[in-house]
C-alpha cells in the first residue's frame, strides 16, 4: 500500500510561511522582556531588602521579648548580651556578630556553669551593622520584668550596607521593659532612630 500525501504543494508551502517568527517580532519581545526588567529588579531588591531588615530587627526585639517573659516567668534575672560564638558574652556593642539569650539567677553579666542558655542567634550573613548607640552589649530583665543596668534604656540601630536611612531601623528599650521598633527619625519611647 502507498502512502499517500493529502496536502499539496501549495498548501505546504503556505504552513511553513505561518510558523516562525520574524525578526522584527524577536526585536519586540526583547524590547519588551527588557523594559520588564528594568523596572522589575530595582523592585525585588526594595522588597528582599525590606524583608531582610524587618527579620533581622525583629529577630532581636523576640529574643528580647522572650527574655523578659521568661525573667517574670521564672523569677529570676534572664540576659541578653551580644555575642560572637554563641556561648558567652563578648562584651561588645556589635549585636550583628550575634546574641544570646541565658538565664542568670546572679545577675552578672557572663554564661556562668549552672547557667541556661535559652536561644543563640548566629552572626548576620550579610554586611548589615546592628550597634547600640549608648555602648549596651547587655541588657538584663529582673524578675519583675524590668531592664536592669541600662538607666536610660537602650536604642541599637540596625544599618544596611549603604546606610540609606530607608533601611534603618532601631530598637528602643526602656528602663521598665517596654520595646519598640521604629523606622528612621521617628521617635518612641524618647529615643529618635538615627
Amino acid at each position: 500500500m502507498k502512502y499517500v500525501n493529502s496536502f499539496s504543494r501549495t498548501e505546504r508551502n503556505e504552513r511553513r510561511k505561518v510558523s516562525g517568527v520574524s525578526l522584527l517580532e524577536l526585536l519586540i519581545v526583547i524590547t519588551i522582556g527588557s523594559i520588564l526588567f528594568s523596572v522589575g529588579i530595582p523592585s525585588y531588591r526594595s522588597v528582599t531588602n525590606s524583608n531582610r531588615i524587618a527579620a533581622e530587627v525583629n529577630g532581636l526585639l523576640g529574643d528580647m521579648q522572650y527574655a523578659r517573659a521568661e525573667a517574670i516567668r521564672r523569677g529570676q534575672t534572664v540576659t541578653v548580651c551580644a555575642s560572637t560564638d554563641g556561648a558567652s558574652c563578648s562584651n561588645a556593642t556589635a549585636w550583628q556578630n550575634g546574641w544570646l539569650v541565658f538565664s542568670n539567677p546572679n545577675g552578672d553579666t557572663t554564661v556562668d556553669p549552672g547557667d541556661t542558655v535559652l536561644r543563640v542567634q548566629v552572626a548576620f550573613s550579610g554586611t548589615d551593622t546592628f550597634d547600640a548607640s549608648n555602648g549596651v552589649g547587655v541588657v538584663t530583665f529582673n524578675r519583675e520584668g524590668f531592664a536592669v543596668g541600662v538607666a536610660n534604656g537602650a536604642l541599637i540601630t540596625l544599618h544596611d550596607a549603604t546606610s540609606t536611612s530607608a533601611w534603618t531601623r532601631c530598637l528602643a528599650i526602656t528602663r521598665i521593659g517596654v520595646m519598640a521598633t521604629q523606622i528612621y527619625n521617628n521617635t518612641t519611647n524618647g529615643f529618635t532612630c538615627l
